[in-house]
């Protein structure tokens, strides 16, 4: 166990320290993800979402109108860029639309 130093530490570096202790980093950057995918489509893609996941670097999206996956597939490059600007690191590098 480590010893608890006494200096007055931001509560932002002792969650960070927290995360990274734990490995729960992966687990939040899916939940960031799936929120900025969501906020960014807005109503109009979200109603035709099934599922949204990101697994590694690989983000996957079921989307339940064919049309609308044809649609968004001409511009993958920038959805990828744009959720990772929202989330505000290089979280996701392929979009794989289903």
């Amino acid at each position: 166990m480590k010893k608890r130093n006494n200096d007055h530490l931001p509560i932002s570096d002792i969650l960070k320290e927290f995360v990274e202790t734990n490995r729960l980093q992966s687990g939040l950057d899916k939940v960031d993800v799936r929120d900025a995918w969501a906020k960014m489509m807005g109503n109009g893609v979200n109603n035709y979402t099934t599922d949204v996941k990101l697994d590694k670097n690989t983000l996957y999206v079921s989307l339940s109108s064919s049309v609308l996956r044809e649609e968004l597939s001409y511009g993958k490059q920038k959805i990828i860029d744009m959720l990772n600007e929202a989330v505000g690191k290089d979280v996701v590098k392929t979009l794989v639309l289903r």
